[in-house]
Order: C-alpha cells, then sequence, then structure tokens
C-alpha cells in the first residue's frame, strides 16, 4: 500500500509470435460477481466490513455473489497500513468488467470508512455495467493497442463511452503507428441496454514478435 509500499508483484503471461484479430462485439448479461476485500496491518475486521457493505447493494441486483477476504500482517504486508476492494463481473459470453477503490494513504487526504469503500467500489462497478462494452474503461485503451498490434485483418470490439484517456490515446496511436479506427456509435435502444456504445474497427499493422523462434 501507499505511500511506503514494500509489497511485490508476479506477473506472468505466455511470450506470443503474433496476435490475432479479434471480434468483439456480444458483452452479453452479467452472471456473476466476484472479488477480494483485502486488508495489510489494519484490523482483519475491515475487509468483512467492506464485503457486507458492497453486498448490500449489488445483492439487490444479482444472488451470484463471493467476495473473498484477504488479510495481511506482519513482514509479508508490506509497509503502510490500508485496504482496498477489486470487484469483477462476468457476463455469459466471458466478457469481465472490472472496478477498484483502495482507502487513502497514511497521512494524505480524510480518512475512509470501509463502508463507505465497500459501497463506493460497488457503485463504480454499476456504473461499468451500465457503461457496457465488451472491455471496462480502465482498459480500453489496452484492448485498443492489442488491436493495433494485431494481424493485417479486421478486429472489432465493442466499448462504453470513451474515457478521456483513450480519447488520448487513440491520437498517441495515430502519432505512432499511423493507423486510424472507425468509430461507429450505438444507441441504448440498439442494444438493448445501458449507455451509448462505440463500435471500434481497426485493421492491424502485422507487428511480429521477433524474438519468438519459429518451430
Amino acid at each position: 500500500m501507499p505511500p511506503k509500499g514494500g509489497g511485490e508483484i508476479l506477473f506472468a503471461c505466455p511470450v506470443r509470435k503474433v496476435l490475432q484479430p479479434v471480434q468483439f462485439t456480444d458483452p452479453g448479461k452479467i452472471k456473476r460477481i466476484r472479488g477480494t476485500a483485502y486488508s495489510v496491518r489494519v484490523s482483519p475486521q475491515m475487509a468483512n466490513r467492506m464485503v457486507e457493505s458492497a453486498r448490500g447493494i449489488l445483492n439487490k441486483f444479482l444472488p451470484d455473489i463471493y467476495i473473498y477476504t484477504d488479510h495481511m500482517k506482519g513482514v509479508s504486508s508490506g509497509k503502510s497500513p490500508g485496504f482496498g476492494m477489486c470487484l469483477t463481473a462476468e457476463t455469459i459470453n466471458g466478457t469481465i468488467l472490472s472496478a477498484e477503490l483502495a482507502s487513502n494513504p497514511q497521512g494524505q487526504g480524510a480518512a475512509v470508512l470501509p463502508e463507505e469503500l465497500g459501497q463506493n467500489c460497488a457503485k463504480l462497478l454499476l456504473e461499468e455495467v451500465y457503461r457496457g462494452g465488451c472491455v471496462d474503461s480502465t482498459n480500453q485503451s489496452l484492448a485498443l493497442l492489442l488491436m493495433t498490434l494485431g494481424q493485417r485483418d479486421v478486429s472489432k470490439v465493442l466499448l462504453g463511452p470513451l474515457s478521456p484517456y483513450t480519447i488520448e490515446f487513440l491520437r498517441h496511436l495515430r502519432s505512432f503507428f499511423q493507423i486510424m479506427f472507425k468509430i461507429e456509435t450505438k444507441t441504448p435502444e440498439e442494444e438493448h441496454m445501458g449507455g451509448e456504445k462505440v463500435l471500434m474497427t481497426c485493421v492491424g499493422i502485422g507487428f511480429c514478435n521477433l524474438s519468438k523462434t519459429i518451430r
């Protein structure tokens, strides 16, 4: 947790020579919600209080909800106290929408109650569901980057309203890769749910991982 950190992240992913084009235009309906409430160097009850407040909102819409609690103490818990929550909503077609919130760093900003944080995180997830699309607002730019680096074929993905970060990221893609997306707006009536959607279409640049040998 900030400000002193002290944690460790292990990231692993398979190596690919090329990225295949995608056609990801039907997010589907939400079937379940999963999440993790974590706390370090504070009372273990903090995580339980976040879970109860988040479920109080989410259970009004869906029964299949499970939020894990993860409490760490001692050397393995890092150097700063804090707590937070990460929630994911999964659809019948495999789309995953996420939302995450964490407490303010020690000595910075106003103190946040775990009940308040749990409720706000649940509301953030519901906002992502309302925005819709096949990718949540935080990962829109990542999806567009992978489409850009894909093979020289058409890729399509349905997104919710574009975030300011994504709009600026599209400008960077045009500057670095000379690639422009076709943007089609979809009204809520056409998509039967949520806010306005945006269908993003492009042809990849055919990027190839030269360090990956061919067998």
